[in-house]
């Protein structure tokens, strides 16, 4: 509920403060006096309306989804609008934009001086029927439980299907494409590490004359190693440092003569054109492992390509007995919905009786399964589709299936404003919806709007929009004060004792 309500320099009013309490709260006063503008400004606090206030301020009992939201809630939760340059809007002193902000709200608050056909979207109306039907079985609730579980599987395993059978409308260009890109590389047919080797013999081939020259140039060193240990000899120094030497350069010069020499059956032109091929290869897959890592890739897609038959068959199984499951416990709901229908359609009538309504039409026709079910839920107004109905009968349909669903709801169903719903009925017809709106405060806090002395009797509290000179001012108004408004309201501003006895009766009555 909203427990405060605060505005401050809005139009006609300078400053108000409402304190409120649970149940119907009354708006009355003089054409003119502001009442429309304390409805707005209050939807504006939580982001339902614009409006230019410096300061209008609500604090409400409602709990905010902290996960979602990233707001912390406080005992009681803030919803305000500011206006210095433009308007700002926050929740505990956190800004947030009004868009965001009436999202937070609207679980918890429904303006009812638009034509919205929320109430009469499908999935509410079944939920009243539902609901109907599972306060005479709590085995119901089961059933419509496990229609979810068994139809959202239904839903997977259909979307599975639909993958496969796309996937397969393409098999035979995707397995050639699979088959081509393996072939591209299994051609090749590269081994990890080979670049770096025929890099090394592309190179070694580069100066391989060259080498072998330098090599038979430096052999003549061999001719001349006995005079170096005749003369070291007859210097009396030992020679093995200058044997071992000698032997290492040997060995050097034969490993380096007989790698050079293996070259000789080597052709550069082979040699060059596997490095092409694999650069090709290292371009498009940056490297040998990549390219490797590709292959057994494309290999597994065909493979996979190859069994989809087998994997599309289990599917359809699969998918057959959820369609029989989810058919079945569909029937389920909608042979509960129909047998339950008349009582929904009669309880609903008599409603729409007490609101000097025609008889509404309801119809339940099956097509394609859903969350809900297989059923869509219509209503029409004697045979009058909603769309051409009048203002005033879609609102007071609107409490008719509001009543419905109040049935089985706990305490606290949220805020309901009405802006004058009651304006141009008669007295019969202002007392029949004063009386829904009774019923319907037990579970929600309304506010509302109203010129009739019917409606405005059965609120739980009432205050009183009035003009001192040019300024708004509300007033909250104590049982001799309510009667001299009510019978204001019924006489005008000559107040007769017949118009204040009726006042005093009404709210006696309806105390």
């Amino acid at each position: 509920m909203i427990e405060r309500f605060y505005l401050k320099d809005y139009l006609s009013f300078k400053e108000t403060e409402l304190n409120l309490q649970t149940g119907m709260i009354v708006f009355t006063g003089p054409s003119g006096s502001g009442k429309s503008i304390l409805m707005e400004s209050i939807l504006s606090s939580l982001g339902g309306a614009t409006c230019s206030a410096a300061l209008c301020e609500s604090s409400v009992t409602w709990d905010i989804d902290e996960d979602s939201t990233g707001i912390e809630n406080d005992e009681v939760n803030v919803f305000k609008q500011i206006r210095k340059e433009k308007s700002r809007y926050f929740i505990n002193n956190q800004s947030l934009s009004r868009k965001a902000i009436g999202s937070i709200a609207s679980p918890y608050l429904r303006h009812l001086s638009l034509k919205d056909f929320s109430d009469f979207e499908n999935e509410n109306l079944l939920n009243i029927i539902d609901e109907r039907v599972g306060g005479s079985s709590k085995k119901n609730f089961k059933i419509k439980e496990s229609y979810k579980t068994a139809y959202l599987e239904y839903i997977e395993v259909q979307k599975e299907l639909i993958k496969i059978e796309e996937e397969e409308k393409k098999i035979v260009e995707l397995k050639e494409f699979a088959a081509f890109e393996i072939k591209k590389i299994t051609d090749i047919n590269p081994s990890v590490g080979e670049d770096e080797e025929l890099s090394l013999i592309k190179k070694e081939l580069s100066r391989k004359e060259k080498v072998l020259e330098s090599l038979e140039s430096a052999m003549e060193i061999f001719n001349h190693e006995h005079l170096v240990s005749s003369a070291l000899d007859s210097l009396d120094v030992e020679s093995s440092f200058f044997d071992d030497a000698m032997n290492e350069l040997r060995a050097h010069f034969d490993s380096a003569t007989e790698r050079f020499t293996a070259l000789e059956d080597v052709n550069i032109e082979e040699v060059l054109n596997r490095i092409e091929e694999i650069s090709g290869l290292k371009r498009r897959y940056g490297s040998v492992e990549e390219a490797l890592a590709y292959m057994e890739k494309k290999k597994e897609e065909l493979a996979k390509y190859e069994n989809i038959e087998i994997a599309k068959g289990d599917l359809e199984k699969r998918f057959s007995v959820l369609e029989g499951r989810v058919s079945e416990l569909a029937q389920t709901l909608t042979h509960l919905r129909l047998k339950e229908l008349p009582k929904f359609l009669k309880a609903l009538n008599s409603y729409l009786h007490d609101l000097y309504l025609r008889d509404a039409n309801v119809t339940l026709k099956e097509g394609e399964f859903t969350l809900l079910g297989s059923d869509t839920i219509s209503i029409e107004l004697n045979q009058t589709p909603l769309t051409k109905i009048s203002t005033g009968e879609f609102n007071r349909l609107r409490l008719a299936i509001l009543a419905l669903k109040s049935e089985f709801m706990n305490k606290n169903g949220g805020v309901l404003m009405l802006d004058e719903i009651d304006a141009n009925l008669s007295g019969e017809e202002s007392m029949s919806v004063a009386k829904v709106l009774r019923k319907l405060s037990k579970f929600f806090q309304i506010f509302v709007i109203s010129h009739q002395p019917q409606l405005t009797s059965m609120g739980d509290q009432h205050f009183l929009v009035y003009k001192d000179g040019t300024i708004s001012k509300t007033k909250e108004l104590n049982f001799d004060a309510r009667v001299s408004e009510i019978a204001r309201i019924i006489s005008g501003e000559n107040i007769s004792n017949e118009a204040k006895k009726f006042a005093q009766e009404l709210l006696e009555a309806n105390r």
